[in-house]
Formats: C-alpha cells, sequence, structure tokens
C-alpha cells in the first residue's frame, strides 16, 4: 500500500492575518503551521498503515521554502518521505493552477491512495481535492467522516445534516477527509528527532513541465481587487435593569434586527 498525503503550510488561524502589497496572503507577517485539517489526513493515513501492518506514506506540498516546515510536521508524526513543489513562479496561484502542479507532481509517485484535507484553513475552498480527482482521473470521495481500506477497495462514510452515505471505490482513488475522522496523534520527541532524517525531494515547474505563465497571481482566474481591515469593535451597550430590563433587551435586539 502507497499512500500520498497531500499537506499546506499555512498561516496561523490564531495569528492576525492581513494581505501582502500584492494582496495575497501576507505570509511573511504571521507564523506557519501545518494546515489543522491536514493532520487529520495524515492522521488517517498512518492509521490505514498500521491497520494492513505495511505500507509506505509520502507527503506532498506547494509553496515557498517555509512550506517544508509543514512537511516535517507531517513526518514527525509518522511516513517515510516527502516531496516539496518549490518555485517563485508559484507565488499568487490560485485552486486551478494548485490542482495542476499537484496533478503533475503526482504524476512522478506511485501511489494506490492519496489522502488530503476537506479544505486548507486558509482558502477554506474545498475545490483542490475534486479538481485534483478530474485531472487524475481518479475516483474522488469527498468529505469522510470515516475511512477504510479493504483489499483493492476504500470505503468511507460521508456525514450530512440529515443522512450519513456510505460509498466505496477502487482503487487507486483519492479521499478527503474531514475533522470528525477523529483526533491526529501528537509527535512523539522520538518522531521528531526521526523526521530530520527522513528523504525530502525538491521539484520545480520545469521539472514537472509546467510553464510558469500557467500558474502564479497572473494566471489567477480571481484576484483580490481592494481589502480594508475590519473596524474597531465599539464599546457594548449596558442595559440596566429596572424592572424593564427584558423590554430593554427586546427593543435592542428588534433595533439590531436580530429579531
Amino acid at each position: 500500500m502507497k499512500i500520498v498525503v497531500l499537506v499546506k503550510h499555512v498561516p496561523d488561524a490564531a495569528g492576525d492575518r492581513g494581505f501582502a502589497a500584492d494582496r495575497t496572503t501576507d505570509r511573511a507577517a504571521v507564523d506557519g503551521r501545518l494546515s489543522e485539517l491536514d493532520e487529520y489526513a495524515v492522521e488517517q493515513a498512518l492509521q490505514v498503515v498500521e491497520k494492513a501492518g505495511e505500507g509506505e506514506i509520502t507527503y506532498l506540498t506547494m509553496g515557498p521554502e517555509a512550506a517544508g516546515e509543514a512537511l516535517r510536521k507531517a513526518l514527525s508524526m509518522g511516513g517515510d518521505a516527502a516531496v516539496h513543489v518549490v518555485d517563485d513562479a508559484l507565488h499568487g496561484s490560485d485552486a486551478l493552477a494548485t490542482s495542476l502542479v499537484l496533478a503533475k507532481a503526482l504524476g512522478t509517485l506511485e501511489y494506490d491512495l492519496v489522502v488530503c484535507g476537506m479544505a486548507s484553513t486558509d482558502g477554506t475552498m474545498s475545490v483542490v481535492p475534486a479538481m485534483l480527482s478530474e485531472r487524475l482521473g481518479l475516483p474522488g470521495l469527498t468529505f469522510a467522516s470515516s475511512l477504510a481500506v479493504e483489499g483493492s477497495t476504500v470505503t468511507i462514510r460521508r456525514d450530512g445534516d440529515d443522512a450519513s452515505t456510505t460509498i466505496t471505490a477502487s482503487l487507486p482513488a483519492l479521499v478527503s477527509v474531514t475533522d470528525q475522522t477523529g483526533e491526529a496523534r501528537y509527535p512523539s520527541f522520538k518522531g521528531i528527532m526521526a523526521a530530520k532524517k527522513k528523504p525530502v525531494t525538491t521539484l520545480t515547474l520545469a521539472d514537472l513541465g509546467i510553464d510558469p505563465a500557467s500558474v502564479g497571481l497572473g494566471a489567477a482566474w480571481s484576484v483580490v481587487e481592494d481589502a480594508s481591515k475590519r473596524p474597531p469593535r465599539q464599546a457594548g451597550v449596558v442595559v440596566t435593569d429596572e424592572g424593564d430590563g427584558g423590554v430593554k433587551l427586546a427593543e435592542f435586539l428588534a433595533t439590531g434586527k436580530f429579531i
């Protein structure tokens, strides 16, 4: 069993995130980390291999040099190797370009299963998994609440508001998982030290045969035209209850069109 897990280095959601001068995410102004939703994908891949008793896990990411931190974090949780697509021309790439680059990179690897998070915590678009399955011609099983592999078949459960659906497909396949799959493990000290010795292969656009003009901000189908910071919060309204507190609260809610 060979599994490729897609991971992304994202700005820490707890930080003060904003835009750079070119209106792309200012990644230099805030600490980065492995996307929390991708940690669930790492965990599910590790569980599949552990249950099978054998297998290889490779992590794949695209992004600047700092994105290597996400690969090392994933490797410290477990797994065998990583691939990092890094190229200055990738800056500002949208979901379409991202799916193109990842599909080309996956074409250089052997895999039975591709696992990714349901979305990244910075873009939160949830479209790259579906785009990738289309580009690769693979069954795309998205928003999995549980994941299991038996022989040459992968099965997921997708939980909706009204019902749960069980979906199966033959391998190779692509699966995106949600945070309902279970908590991801914490890296052990041994895992952190071992991750430093695991191989990370670096690829460029030229290595993948991709024209730089087809990716990056200039090729993006959507751009941010303008952005402004959220205005500071105003002081709240204090309602003194003199026997008519309920009436005052109702009037306040009605004025704000909350009721």
